[in-house]
């Protein structure tokens, strides 16, 4: 965390791996900012009864993350058991809300390390070209690696924006 403002090379990572990880590094760490010191209560917290929770938020980037090692390096979609355990973090919504709460902060950022460690060994067994490697994506559209690690961060950033709402909301 002492470069976290550097995108750069990362011993162990070819150029652009480096790159893409040193931007979900960054991502990960305003994150974590964001939900600094937070109560189970405080991340339970519900601004409607359609709402996201910091909680469900933060346990839908760990899942978003780990659907994604699924996809693009076992190039397969979640078995069941898998659906089970991530499914109310990726879909949010009413199973998100019945589900994921009481927990304190501390289990939620186990569980985003977790899957970040996963990543981060994951990406050491790729280079540069496996970011380009093109594959049908959404809706049968090309997309290439390096797209959908993007949108792993890039759903995080955009989310995290609901949770300082959210936070706001809470005045802390």
């Amino acid at each position: 965390m002492e470069k976290i403002y550097l995108i750069t090379d990362i011993p162990g990572y070819t150029p652009q791996v480096s790159r893409l990880l040193s931007m979900m590094n960054y991502a990960r760490y305003t994150t974590l900012s964001a939900v600094e010191n937070l109560t189970s209560n405080q991340l339970d917290f519900l601004l409607d009864e359609d709402s996201n929770s910091i909680g469900m938020l933060l346990l839908h980037f760990a899942a978003v993350e780990f659907a994604y090692q699924v996809f693009t390096f076992e190039k397969r979609d979640l078995n069941k058991e898998e659906e089970a355990v991530w499914g109310p973090a990726l879909d949010l919504g009413e199973a998100g809300r019945r589900e994921i709460r009481g927990h304190e902060l501390s289990y939620y950022v186990d569980k985003l390390n977790a899957v970040r460690e996963r990543t981060f060994e994951l990406f050491k067994t790729v280079g540069d070209d496996w970011l380009h490697q093109e594959e049908a994506f959404w809706h049968q559209k090309p997309g290439n690696h390096y797209f959908m690690w993007f949108h792993v961060f890039e759903d995080e950033i955009n989310h995290r924006g609901q949770i300082r709402l959210i936070r706001k909301k809470l005045k802390v």
